[in-house]
């Protein structure tokens, strides 16, 4: 799984180091991950093989010809690139997602349990207080809903 939040400096050839836990999750015959634009987010989305064949499956699902299924492999597979760990543990990012996503210099890689995002410093920020909010919110009236369940189950 892909746990936490780093900040890493982007070099001038665009190399990240990517955590030594990150990369201990996607150990496997490719030692690398699998990188492309978030379909949810203004973020690169990462993962292994595991995120790969997931979006696969989710893909293989819909019919051929279907606009959704169009729109996800255009998207996903049409995005992606596969990035090789070298040595030092760095992937380089390509310049079109770089460019794409406005990444020159620090980025933050945030895990998220399967699959990873890395995001522009300033933008991530943004993003992190808006989800908080969401999960505020999401949480209260989840709440709300087990104690009304309750209530309604010891009423009967």
């Amino acid at each position: 799984m892909f746990l936490s939040t780093f900040e890493k400096q982007l070099d001038a050839k665009r190399r990240l180091v990517v955590p030594q836990d990150f990369r201990a999750a996607v150990s496997g015959p490719f030692d690398g991950v699998f990188c492309f634009p978030s379909i949810e987010a203004d973020c690169i989305e990462g993962g292994g093989k595991a995120l790969f064949d997931r979006y696969c499956g989710v893909i293989e699902e819909l019919d051929f010809g279907d606009p959704l299924r169009t729109a996800l492999e255009t998207s996903a597979l049409g995005g992606m690139a596969r990035l090789s760990f070298d040595t030092a543990g760095r992937i380089t990012l390509p310049e079109n997602l770089c460019e794409m996503f406005g990444l020159s210099d620090w980025v933050v890689i945030v895990g998220l349990g399967e699959r990873f995002q890395i995001w522009e410093r300033e933008a991530f920020q943004a993003h992190r207080a808006a989800q908080r909010e969401l999960a505020r919110e999401g949480l209260a009236q989840l709440r709300a809903q087990q104690r009304a369940a309750r209530a309604a189950g010891g009423a009967a």
